[in-house]
């Protein structure tokens, strides 16, 4: 409503003042309950990757209904960090939230310097894994690979057999550098930004092997062009149930599976944490969300607050442990 045109049509000082009464106390109440105010999902990557399109997906059903505004702000830069300060250092009144994947338990051991005076564990809520991220190694059929014994035969014949991955210190950095320690191979590591330049260059022949996530991978292993050789996860993936574990094939030790979740500033209070957390795991249930997730090779998950914490709390350590060993560092 535009005020200052009631106040041209309406001369008289007592309207005028009523009006302008209304006006101090409109926005206050607004304000008060925070109903119109939109809520925020900081995204750390670009728009249009993997993590964004989730993160809209999200976004948009959760507005349906919370009948409040929702929105996606990217934040890139510096593999996430940028968006974790950001949110971290946000008013803790629920309107801000981090949608992040499990880089974010990794990056402060990778990049100390980066996110020197933010805390992952004490400065962001754990609100809800959102879902669960399938790992997958992957070659081409040019190189007569069909398992994970198949390959580990090739890597002992080749000393040195290049393998790309999404970046240093990704989870895919770590898969690789496990599987090389627990077959006793020799395998050097080739960073890219990001998994799909790395499944170019793989099937383009300049890579004999590559470790990615499954969303990327996925439309290719179904056209032909990549042969998944083993899933780095405990059980198999519902969405590729045909292709086996490293654990099944004998090689133990090697298990990482990636997460998405959804994060608040500390301080937010515990009601509206429940309110996102309830409203979060009923959007996961909807069959057209679990198609969209299934389609980006994402396993829809859910499940309470303090779980997902406890996740957050056991992985920061154990990827903090790997990356010591490993002496993994971003460059």
């Amino acid at each position: 409503m535009n005020f200052r045109s009631i106040f041209a049509s309406r001369p008289m000082r007592w309207i005028g003042a009523a009006c302008a009464a209304l006006a101090l106390v409109a926005p206050a109440s607004a304000q008060s309950s925070g109903s119109d105010r939109p809520i925020t999902i900081v995204v750390g990557f670009a728009p249009g990757a993997g993590t964004d399109t989730l993160a809209r997906a999200l976004a948009e059903q959760l507005q349906r209904r919370l009948k409040q505004p929702v929105i996606v702000e990217n934040k890139p830069g510096a593999g996430g960090t940028m968006a974790v300060n950001l949110v971290a250092k946000s008013p803790a009144d629920g309107h801000t939230l981090l949608f992040a994947p499990n880089t974010l338990v990794i990056a402060p051991h990778v990049q100390p310097g980066a996110a020197s005076d933010v805390n992952v564990l004490n400065d962001l809520v754990p609100v809800v894994q959102v879902t669960r991220s399938t790992l997958i190694i992957v070659t081409t059929p040019s190189q007569g690979v069909k398992d994970a014994q198949e390959l580990t035969k090739l890597a002992r014949s080749k000393p040195g057999l290049p393998f790309g991955s999404a970046g240093n210190g990704s989870p895919q950095h770590i898969v690789g550098m496990l599987y090389a320690r627990a077959t006793g191979v020799d395998l050097i590591h080739v960073p890219y930004r990001g998994t799909s330049p790395a499944l170019v260059d793989l099937m383009g022949g300049q890579l004999p092997l590559a470790i990615s996530s499954l969303g990327a991978a996925l439309p290719h292993i179904q056209s032909g062009r990549l042969v998944p050789v083993a899933v780095p996860e405990p059980n198999r993936t519902p969405l590729l149930p045909d292709v086996p574990t490293l654990t099944e094939q004998g090689i133990k030790g090697v298990e990482v599976t990636g997460w998405f979740g959804l994060f608040a500033p500390r301080g937010t209070p515990a009601a509206q944490v429940e309110r996102i957390n309830k409203e979060i795991n009923a959007i996961l249930e909807m069959p057209d969300i679990q198609e969209k997730f299934k389609a980006q090779g994402e396993v829809p998950v859910g499940g309470s607050t303090q779980t997902f914490a406890q996740l957050m709390r056991d992985e920061y350590t154990r990827f903090g442990r790997i990356v010591k060993e490993f002496g993994i560092t971003a460059e």
